[in-house]
């Protein structure tokens, strides 16, 4: 049976940045990587909130990027 081991984790802020001339969403992300591979969804969410603060854009949503590895 296979097994899968977390490599690694990173956050992504996406922002929400208004509409173009076309009137098309335009969204800015953000990843920092090196995140604790053990965070809880609380804490990413904590640790998301307390850097938006520091945007004058806003925060759209909160993304959790894995990777892990495939091994027999």
């Amino acid at each position: 049976m296979a097994q899968a081991t977390l490599m690694n984790s990173s956050l992504r802020l996406v922002f929400d940045n208004g509409v173009d001339e076309n009137g098309k969403q335009v969204f800015k992300s953000k990843s920092y990587s090196n995140v604790k591979s053990a965070a809880t969804p609380d804490q990413f969410s904590t640790a998301a909130a307390a850097i938006a603060t520091l945007s004058s854009i806003p925060l759209a949503s909160i993304e959790r990027n894995d990777t892990l590895t495939i091994h027999d």
